[in-house]
């Protein structure tokens, strides 16, 4: 069961869920730290706390999109479809090639 390569896919998966959760966890507390310390520093006019909170929030949207997002925007898909349409054009036998992924 586990050299199944469903079963590996599927907690590979579940495995990038788990640390995306725990990142976002950990994001939010020390942002919060840092957000307590630049409100009772004795100048609290002087914002300073949203920089890393906008740096790693980047971060953060960057992990979420290729954790949630199978394939991404550049895929397995998009490159099949690509390598087609790029035989076809040179035309090229497409024996040799895979069939398309669902």
């Amino acid at each position: 069961m586990k050299k199944d390569p469903e079963y590996l896919k599927a907690r590979a998966r579940i495995h990038a869920q788990r640390g995306f959760y725990t990142h976002l966890i950990i994001y939010v507390i020390v942002n919060l730290i840092l957000f307590l310390i630049n409100l009772f520093q004795k100048k609290p006019h002087q914002w300073w706390f949203y920089w890393p909170l906008i740096g790693w929030g980047v971060g953060i949207l960057v992990q979420a999109y290729h954790t949630f997002i199978p394939g991404g925007l550049f895929g397995d898909k998009w490159e099949e479809k690509n390598i087609r349409e790029y035989m076809e054009k040179k035309g090229m036998g497409q024996k040799d090639t895979p069939p398309e992924k669902e």
